[in-house]
């Protein structure tokens, strides 16, 4: 027997016969009987009533491969008949026999005769009275008598489970939950233990760890009188199964039958690698094994689960690894929704950057300033944001916005800086003159108002619902601890600042794969410089603001080197076009005029000058670099004198200098003669050697097309695929999100390739790009450092394709190091 041909439930209780634990009598119906008798051929009834002895009263399981598939609910006391029912008032009493052929009756009217509920209702204190009811009902509505034949009661519960199963409805549930379309139902036919009659009788399940924390803790409950999950109904009455102040245990109850649970746990522990919930049931003292499944567990308790399995040497260390999603580790590095709370829905968008936030809603970066400095919480809600925004971005607890993608500018600090987000919530309007939101359907939140943003679902609520906080414990840290032993691909974070390079040092990234030098002038006290810069008159004067930025950048740098002790970091020169440091709006460029003692009239003439029509594929990255050297001579200086300054402090630093946005040999090679410039001026004045390594972001096809020619004069090619799959597709990052959702359901793209990398096109990019640049020079460092970089499939991508390393964004590094090690664990199962 296999849970490929028959099922888990049925491969498990197979297991526990094995083990000696007591179960009833039990026949297994394998995936192609099931469909044979969906399809009207059933099998030979006789072969498997004879297993059950005379006159036996049945129950029929669903056993599908993956219990998450789900299937028909069980059926119990089948075989239920007046002629039972006779009997068994003799044996049992009159009260628990009628309520099990009540029972039964209500499952059959409803999941086989599919008769309307309502009519089969089961009083409190069944009685004679009630079960003539019941039948009379039945005849009534069916228009034939209840069956009185316990074959032809079995054969018409296994039709109905197995039609229900290979039903359209069953059918698009399971698959949106995984299950392949032609997923098999197995069903398992298992003698009833009754947990109703004279003496002790009941039913209840016991599990033997918490499941959200993972701890050692038997937990369930036990309900006298009671068959199947009674037990666990809110309303049930049952009692606990250990000692407990507020009341009796099964433990006192049942201490004997209590002990030998404990038993059987730890056997099921042992024996099947697993922790199980234990459904079982009591007849007059004799316990009765049903089912073990899978304990349903937390993000948090299967890390704990898995840790302490391998620990305890029931598993070893490679299968811990594998068992444990890296989407569970995302969710506990950041607080997150109580899924039990309820959930008062504004408003959906995409689910941008994870973790949840309760937070005061406020429209601008200085209200989201000014709420932090009160001590106040508060959710930025912004059309969409800008680099302006990044210090509002800094003080919110979270970031909503109407406009963008998974790879719009918010998404990509929320990122960062681990601050749940919410984008593209287009459902969403501005009613600017009351400071209010509005959705689609007319309600409206002032500013002020309390919301919270699950950015892990990407739903947006009203008011303040529980939270879970986030855990990292030592469990956390073991489990990625084995799987860096693993994993044969590196792992860098993206970092922007000492803040984030400190979070990816925790994280124990391998450096930094990408430093976006651009997010340091938007601080405090930068942004003015810039400007000032901006609206400088000639080189000179531009030369002259930049002299001041100078030691802050240089610092900067100095204090990254310092966090990250020797580990690699990549900084990106300037990127972004200049009008991004300018205000849009007539009231901010009136402050610029006042604080540049200029008129009004030449901000908007310089604003005007700097306008382009797309200004992603206009001066930017490089093409600004060669524009504006000084800018780059600049920020290459403030690298070099921090490298001198941080390997007088300690270990010696190698930084790696990228030139953004290149499309062509020629610009890396002007590029780089100013920059070997500069660094032989530094080593000059500083009296110490120092090197260096210069090399290409690739995010333009041309330059994957050219990268051999680039690759002459870089030591590195690391590939941005944000701006790659934009160019690719020609579409705008931050304006696809208002119709990728249509797109993808009508399967245009399979799935938003800013979300998941589109291997089929721009993979045959970047894999032209590697190869090509491997010929260019045989020791080129690859790498991706988009934010597909954390993401399964990229990394899977990356180890085929021979890169050395991946960079995602701080928070995504733990998890891109267990899927890094699940990917090298599972080549090597195949090998």
């Amino acid at each position: 027997m296999s849970a490929s041909r028959h099922g888990g439930r049925a491969k498990c209780l197979q297991r526990l016969v094995r083990m000696g634990l007591p179960l009833p009598t039990t026949v297994a119906l394998s995936f192609s009987c099931v469909h044979s008798i969906a399809q009207g051929r059933m099998p030979d009834m006789a072969q498997i009533m004879r297993h059950f002895g005379e006159s036996p009263l049945l129950s029929v399981r669903p056993s599908s491969q993956d219990p998450d598939w789900g299937g028909p609910g069980a059926i119990l006391n089948i075989g239920m008949t007046d002629l039972a029912h006779a009997r068994m008032c003799e044996q049992m009493g009159e009260e628990a026999a009628t309520s099990l052929y009540l029972r039964f009756i209500q499952s059959w009217a409803v999941h086989v005769a599919r008769l309307d509920p309502d009519s089969f209702d089961i009083p409190d204190r069944p009685g004679p009275g009630a079960l003539q009811a019941a039948l009379a009902a039945y005849e009534a509505e069916a228009e034939e008598p209840f069956p009185q034949d316990i074959t032809v009661q079995l054969c018409e519960v296994l039709r109905s489970m197995a039609r229900a199963w290979e039903g359209t409805t069953a059918r698009l549930l399971r698959q949106a939950k995984g299950a392949p379309a032609d997923a098999g139902l197995g069903l398992v036919v298992q003698q009833m233990a009754l947990g109703v009659g004279q003496g002790e009788c009941g039913s209840g399940v016991i599990q033997f760890v918490d499941s959200q924390t993972g701890q050692p803790q038997v937990t369930g409950r036990y309900l006298s009188q009671s068959q199947g999950r009674d037990a666990l109904k809110a309303d049930a009455g049952a009692i606990y199964l250990t000692r407990d102040d507020r009341g009796l245990s099964f433990e006192e109850l049942c201490p004997e039958a209590f002990e030998r649970l404990l038993r059987m746990g730890h056997l099921c522990r042992e024996r099947l690698r697993e922790e199980m919930q234990i459904e079982f049931t009591l007849h007059e003292g004799e316990l009765h094994v049903l089912d073990a499944v899978r304990v349903q567990r937390s993000s948090r308790a299967s890390v704990r689960i898995a840790v302490a399995l391998a620990e305890d040497g029931m598993i070893p260390r490679e299968e811990a690894v594998l068992r444990v999603e890296p989407q569970a580790l995302s969710e506990l590095l950041h607080r997150h929704v109580d899924p039990s709370a309820p959930r008062d829905l504004i408003v959906s968008g995409i689910a941008a950057s994870p973790g949840a936030a309760t937070g005061r809603i406020v429209f601008s970066a200085n209200a989201a300033q000014a709420s932090a400095a009160r001590g106040e919480p508060c959710i930025l809600v912004r059309r969409e944001t800008t680099p302006e925004d990044i210090r509002g971005m800094h003080a919110a607890e979270g970031v909503l916005t109407i406009r963008g993608g998974i790879t719009s500018h918010a998404a990509v600090i929320g990122r960062g800086l681990g601050l749940p987000c919410v984008v593209g919530a287009s459902e969403l309007t501005f009613d600017p003159k009351r400071r209010q939101m509005v959705t689609g359907g007319g309600r409206r939140l002032s500013e002020g108002d309390v919301i919270t943003l699950d950015g892990t679902s990407g739903e947006v609520l009203a008011g303040e619902p529980a939270m879970f906080e986030a855990v990292l414990d030592g469990a956390f840290r073991r489990l990625l601890d084995w799987a860096d032993d693993f994993r044969d691909i590196g792992v860098r974070a993206n970092a922007d600042t000492p803040a984030d390079a400190q979070t990816a040092r925790n994280f124990q990234a391998q450096g930094i794969g990408l430093c976006r030098t651009e997010h340091m002038f938007f601080e405090e006290g930068r942004i003015g410089m810039m400007r000032e810069m901006i609206f400088a008159k000639d080189e000179a004067a531009r030369r002259a603001v930049l002299e001041r930025l100078l030691p802050m950048q240089r610092a900067d740098f100095a204090r990254l080197f310092e966090i990250m002790q020797g580990q690699p970091v990549c900084i990106r020169l300037f990127d972004p076009p200049l009008h991004e440091f300018l205000p849009s709006d007539r009231a901010g460029m009136r402050d610029l005029a006042d604080g540049l003692a200029v008129t009004l009239s030449d901000v908007e003439a310089r604003v005007a000058a700097l306008t382009e029509y797309n200004p992603m594929l206009g001066m930017r990255g490089v093409r600004l670099g060669i524009t504006v050297p000084e800018i780059y001579e600049m920020q290459a200086r403030a690298i070099f004198e921090a490298t001198v300054q941080a390997s007088s402090d300690g270990e010696a630093v190698v930084p790696e200098v990228m030139i953004p946005l290149v499309s062509a040999m020629k610009e890396v090679e002007l590029v780089k003669a100013r920059i070997d410039a500069v660094a032989a001026q530094v080593r000059a004045h500083s009296g110490v050697a120092f090197d260096y390594r210069l090399g290409v972001m690739v995010e333009t096809p041309r330059a994957a097309l050219r990268a051999a020619d680039i690759a002459q004069h870089a030591a590195f090619l690391s590939f941005g695929t944000n701006d790659l799959t934009q160019m690719t597709y020609g579409l705008s990052r931050d304006d696809a999100g208002r119709f990728m959702s249509i797109y993808v359901k009508n399967g245009v793209y399979e799935e938003d390739p800013f979300h998941s990398l589109d291997l089929e096109g721009v993979g045959e990019l970047l894999k032209i790009g590697a190869e090509r640049g491997r010929a260019g020079r045989a020791d080129v460092t690859l790498s991706i450092c988009g934010e597909h970089g954390g993401s399964r499939n990229a990394i899977e991508f990356c180890r085929r394709q021979g890169f050395d390393y991946v960079s995602c964004s701080p928070f995504r590094v733990p998890v891109a190091r267990l899927a890094a090690a699940q990917l090298a664990l599972s080549d090597k199962g195949r090998c």
